[in-house]
């Protein structure tokens, strides 16, 4: 499977794609044009990283990346924002192909450490990230990792 970077060019096809995701899954969701415009400008930017899986025209699913700087590792931190899969297209490994270039890509920027917030009732989604060596604790640790949230 090919993973290939997104480029502003690709931006029509990643708002799809993002609205799809949240159309699925019930979630409020700016219409496809909105992330499209708005992905226009954010694929531009070095901190902001798409990778599509398969044909670029027509993706399997792409994975939504941002990286910030840190003053606790030479690298910056990368958070992993949306991974999507067609539905159809799921049980293929495609997920794992964009997670290994995710990981791929993360090692190429030095980044310290990858950053996957997922909802807690979501099983398969974590086993899923569990299965690729993330974990919901710090190293030693035995107590949960949390993610709040403010909306502004």
């Amino acid at each position: 499977m090919t993973i290939t970077r997104a480029t502003p060019a690709h931006a029509a096809t990643v708002g799809r794609l993002l609205h799809d995701f949240n159309v699925e899954f019930d979630s409020p969701t700016p219409t496809a044009e909105e992330f499209a415009a708005r992905f226009t400008r954010l694929l531009e930017w070095e901190d902001q990283l798409v990778l599509l899986a398969g044909d670029p025209a027509d993706p399997e699913g792409f994975a939504y990346l941002t990286t910030r700087s840190s003053p606790y590792y030479d690298g910056p931190l990368m958070q992993l924002e949306e991974l999507y899969v067609r539905p159809r297209l799921r049980d293929r490994g495609i997920g794992t192909e964009l997670v290994l270039g995710m990981l791929r890509r993360a090692r190429e920027r030095h980044c310290g450490e990858i950053h996957v917030n997922v909802d807690e009732v979501d099983v398969d989604t974590r086993r899923f990230y569990e299965r690729h060596g993330f974990t919901n604790t710090e190293p030693g640790e035995d107590s949960r990792m949390l993610l709040y949230l403010r909306e502004l």
